[in-house]
C-alpha cells in the first residue's frame, strides 16, 4: 500500500524506511534518524518519477537488483545533503594560509591538501584561492584532492560555475582575480579560472570504506561538516585513516560543530575543530 500525504506526496512506510536506512548506512555510513522519513520520501520520489516506479517498495527492489550499482549511486546522490559556501568558517582558511607560508618559508615546495567532502565545490575552490594567495605558483608543486560520494555534486565541482548569490561571500578582488564572468541564458555567472583548476583533482570517494587509495603524506585535511552524519564507529575509522595519511605535523580541520571527543584518536588538539598529528 502507498501512503499519500495531504499535499499529494508519496510517503515511505516505516518498514520500507528501515530498509533504506540500513542500506544507506551499510553503503556510505550515513545515519538517518527517525525524523528523516519525510526527507527520504521526498528524495526518492524524484528517482521514482524518473524511472516510472509506483511505490517506494518497488524502488527499493530496483536498487537492490541493479547489478551495475548505478541506481545505488543515484540513491546516494539523492539522499546526500549538500550545503556549503565560499570561505565558510573562515578561521580554518586563515590558519591554512599561515601554515602554507610557514612551511614555504622553511623551504617546502611540495604541498598536498585533501578536501574530503567537496560538495558543490565552494570549499575546494576556496582552498585553491587560499593556496594561490599564500604561496603563489612559482617553483611550487601544490595539489588539492577534492572528493565526495555524490557524482552529482562532483560534476558541479568540475564545472566550477556559480551564480551571483553563491559568489557573494567572496571579496570582489578575489572574484575578479580567480573567476571569469560568463553569461548563461542571460544570467551572469562566474566560472573558475584555470589558475585554480590547475591545483584541483576531483574524485568520487566513500568516506565510510577505508583504507583509501591515496598514498600520502598529506599536509592538511579538511573534513568538515560531514562526520555529523556518521556514528562513532564510522567516525573513528575515518579519523584513523586521516591520521595515517597525514604527515607528522600535518593538520586536520573539522567543522566547528564537530569534535573528536569520544573517538579513538591519536590527534592532538590545537584549538576547537583543529587537530595536529
Amino acid at each position: 500500500m502507498v501512503r499519500v500525504t495531504s499535499a499529494g506526496e508519496i510517503a515511505v512506510e516505516q518498514r520500507t524506511f528501515e530498509k533504506f536506512r540500513t542500506l544507506i548506512y551499510e553503503k556510505c555510513g550515513i545515519t538517518l534518524g527517525d525524523q528523516k522519513v519525510a526527507l527520504v520520501s521526498a528524495r526518492i520520489a524524484k528517482r521514482m518519477r524518473a524511472l516510472d516506479i509506483e511505490t517506494p517498495e518497488l524502488y527499493y527492489d530496483a536498487v537492490m537488483h541493479d547489478k551495475s550499482g548505478s541506481e545505488l549511486v543515484q540513491l546516494i546522490d539523492a539522499i546526500s545533503t549538500n550545503f556549503t559556501s565560499f570561505f565558510r568558517e573562515p578561521a580554518h582558511f586563515e590558519m591554512l594560509s599561515s601554515l602554507l607560508k610557514t612551511w614555504s618559508g622553511k623551504g617546502q615546495r611540495r604541498f598536498r591538501i585533501w578536501c574530503a567532502a567537496a560538495s558543490t565545490g565552494e570549499e575546494p575552490y576556496t582552498l585553491a584561492m587560499t593556496t594561490r594567495e599564500a604561496i603563489g605558483n612559482l617553483g611550487v608543486d601544490a595539489r588539492i584532492l577534492a572528493t565526495d560520494i555524490s557524482t552529482r555534486v562532483l560534476q558541479k565541482c568540475r564545472d566550477g560555475v556559480y551564480d551571483a548569490q553563491r559568489i557573494s561571500t567572496m571579496s570582489v578582488e578575489l572574484r575578479k582575480k580567480y573567476f571569469d564572468e560568463v553569461r548563461d541564458n542571460g544570467e551572469m555567472k562566474y566560472e573558475a579560472k584555470d589558475t585554480l583548476r590547475a591545483l584541483l583533482v576531483f574524485r568520487r570517494l566513500n568516506l565510510s570504506t577505508p583504507p583509501f587509495p591515496m598514498q600520502g603524506p598529506l599536509d592538511v585535511v579538511f573534513c568538515r561538516n560531514v562526520m555529523i552524519y556518521f556514528d562513532n564507529h564510522v567516525r573513528s575509522r575515518l579519523v584513523q585513516e586521516i591520521y595515517r595519511l597525514l604527515k607528522p605535523g600535518g593538520y586536520l580541520m573539522i567543522g566547528h560543530a564537530e569534535s573528536l571527543t569520544g573517538l579513538d584518536s591519536q590527534f592532538k588538539t590545537v584549538r576547537p575543530s583543529v587537530y595536529v598529528k
